[in-house]
């Protein structure tokens, strides 16, 4: 796979007011993704409430995602389980209908060792080899975290092609950037650190904001990784407000209200996910002004 860079929306999953899931919506999303300028569309990763659709769903919206973009911009499918065959059984499917990477979650709740979560992506990457495989450290949401060791493990492994780096700590992402393999992607998971990691060398940001101010993202990405840390930081100073305040509550409780408030979808949530407390829109409003969203 040519190496990814740009801006990747970690996209919110529509649904009707009965919590069915929203697919024509969802194609919507996708097109209006593609005219904005985004680089990649990231479905069913946390932002998209994958812990929460099913298993059929959660296949129907990768299929319908491929089928929408049509090959205008590539779709990354979250495959993430805590369950390695389960995990393997999605990546099989993303392939088969089309999609052009997946990302991989580091198994939650369950805990695994080191040697447990490198044994884990070496067995999707061994079975779904020809679908490259994105890692996603977020130990804030899983618990484990990938060490480094780990990681430079997993990159010699053939078809595990990047990593989203969400820890937010920039020193750990300059060490990765230092010491991977030349080809392998070192991608932000962290919306307000993501333009540091950019101009240190990664190559993207796998983005909430995206999902709102998907122009304005991709913008920034393209300054960064073009070294250009001036127009880099005139976007993220003018995004910051975002980057803070779509995560006054849990992700994606605040994105999920500010899309509904552009008119992008509606607010509808799943439980456990309940909607905006109202003493919070006020805060999420007045960040989508500041940014001219509104």
């Amino acid at each position: 796979m040519k190496t990814l860079t740009g801006s990747i929306v970690a996209l919110a999953t529509p649904l009707h007011e009965d919590g069915r899931v929203d697919y024509p919506t969802l194609r919507k999303l996708v097109d209006w993704h593609v005219t904005e300028g985004t680089d990649c569309i990231g479905v069913v990763g946390t932002t998209g409430e994958s812990p929460t659709v099913n298993v059929e769903e959660h296949c129907e919206i990768i299929r319908v995602s491929v089928e929408q973009a049509a090959g205008r911009v590539p779709i990354m499918a979250g495959c993430g389980a805590n369950s390695t065959a389960e995990a393997i059984e999605l990546a099989k499917f993303a392939k088969q209908v089309g999609a052009d990477s997946q990302l991989q979650v580091v198994p939650y709740y369950n805990k695994p060792t080191q040697q447990g979560q490198y044994l884990h992506f070496k067995a999707i990457a061994e079975a779904v080899g020809d679908l490259p495989t994105v890692l996603y450290n977020v130990p804030g949401r899983t618990v484990a975290d990938m060490a480094h060791a780990t990681v430079l493990r997993l990159a010699q492994i053939p078809g595990i092609v990047g990593i989203k780096e969400a820890t937010g700590n920039i020193e750990r992402a300059q060490w990765l950037i230092k010491e991977v393999p030349k080809g392998f992607a070192v991608y932000s998971g962290d919306d307000p650190t993501a333009v540091a990691l950019m101009l240190c060398g990664g190559q993207g940001n796998i983005s909430v904001t995206a999902n709102i101010a998907p122009k304005l993202m991709h913008e920034l990405c393209v300054a960064a990784i073009a070294g250009d840390a001036k127009r880099a930081m005139e976007l993220q100073l003018k995004l910051l407000p975002l980057h803070k305040n779509l995560f006054v509550e849990a992700n994606p409780i605040p994105v999920k209200w500010a899309m509904a408030r552009m008119g992008l979808c509606g607010p509808t949530l799943r439980l456990p996910m309940t909607p905006l407390e109202t003493s919070n829109e006020a805060t999420v409003e007045g960040a989508l002004r500041l940014c001219g969203l509104i």
